[in-house]
């Protein structure tokens, strides 16, 4: 079994919020908003998911590996969503999003 610390896992969502965030923006821009909103939102869950996870983390807090649990289906979804579609930021958000919510759910199991 993988052991994940706090560090790793901390970093991976901070990295993850940053893309998220960036892809929202990048996708406010796109000719046709309308076929990114579910991206758009999913973009902004995953942000904050990840926010708080991170936070958890650093706080120590006794439900950081179930925050964690559900920050990884988050990224999970964002992820899956993101990977629809062609554009490099979008494609981007989706790699950094698969990789933390795997690395979410090897936090959540150890």
């Amino acid at each position: 079994m993988i052991v994940v610390t706090y560090e790793e896992c901390i970093k991976e969502c901070l990295n993850c919020m940053e893309q998220c965030n960036l892809c929202f923006d990048e996708c406010l821009k796109e000719e046709d908003v309308t076929m990114m909103a579910t991206c758009i939102r999913l973009n902004r869950e995953c942000a904050d998911a990840c926010a708080f996870a991170a936070k958890a983390m650093q706080s120590n807090s006794p439900f950081a590996k179930e925050i964690c649990r559900l920050c990884a289906d988050i990224c999970q979804a964002c992820g899956d969503e993101c990977a629809k579609h062609n554009e490099k930021h979008c494609q981007d958000c989706a790699e950094a999003c698969h990789r933390c919510a795997k690395v979410c759910r090897e936090m959540a199991a150890s």
